[in-house]
């Protein structure tokens, strides 16, 4: 296994396991602490844009994430070599976090619209923590949202593996990937191409029972391609 690969797998168990030891042991949640929160909310950090990127939600969440950083990171690694491929490996998961939170704020400045003047008092309270604000008011749609984007943060490498994803499939577009929920091999060139476009009709629609930050993802696989293509100008090889 190449190193960064292999110490990326071993960054994210110790965040994942230390996560549960002080859930366990000091009832706190260290995703409060490390996950990405809106840059208005009174839970944010300036570090948390690079921790959220090694937080993961619960062992499905951390377990499918790292599968995919040693399937298609291990590649990429051994054919960009260990510094390129860790800098490729941060700029996507920092481009996650930077599409996700424009299109937050994007949200916010539209749903603030839909709050009667009346009761902004109270939603400040609300997007502020509190509780008791929360019993006061009657929580309709446009409140609970602005209540998810303050107060719920965003964990996960997705970001950065949906770079990687977009590396592989330009790289080895004719690869055939046997899925675990596909019956039949699939080439990366019509897979991975299919997955942005589920990724982006889940995030326009934005499902109340969806709490997958879908933009994240995309941001990850954009800058990614903006990343490869201007690493491969002036050449017909991507790397």
């Amino acid at each position: 296994m190449p190193p960064v690969v292999k110490n990326l797998l071993i960054i994210n168990g110790l965040f994942f396991l230390a996560r549960i030891l002080v859930q366990n042991i000091l009832h706190e949640d260290l995703n409060r602490i490390f996950g990405l929160h809106y840059p208005q909310s009174d839970y944010f950090k300036p570090y948390q844009v690079l921790t959220s990127m090694f937080s993961h939600g619960n062992f499905m969440h951390i377990a499918f994430n790292m599968f995919a950083l040693w399937m298609f990171g291990s590649q990429l690694e051994r054919i960009w070599g260990s510094s390129r491929f860790f800098v490729y490996f941060i700029i996507t998961g920092l481009g996650a976090s930077l599409l996700h939170t424009a299109v937050n704020w994007y949200e916010v400045q539209n749903t603030w619209a839909l709050i009667p003047a009346d009761v902004h008092a109270d939603v400040v309270g609300v997007i502020s923590g509190n509780l008791e604000a929360k019993f006061h008011i009657e929580l309709h749609p446009a409140i609970r949202k602005l209540d998810m984007i303050y107060n719920s943060p965003v964990v996960g490498a997705s970001g950065a593996i949906y770079g990687l994803l977009i590396a592989f499939g330009m790289l080895f577009p004719n690869t055939e990937l046997m899925l675990l929920f596909f019956p039949v091999p699939i080439k990366a060139k019509y897979f991975i191409p299919l997955l942005m476009v589920l990724e982006l009709y889940l995030g326009v629609n934005n499902f109340s029972w969806d709490n997958i930050a879908h933009f994240a993802h995309l941001g990850g696989a954009l800058f990614g391609f903006i990343l490869i293509k201007y690493w491969s100008r002036g050449s017909n090889r991507l790397f």
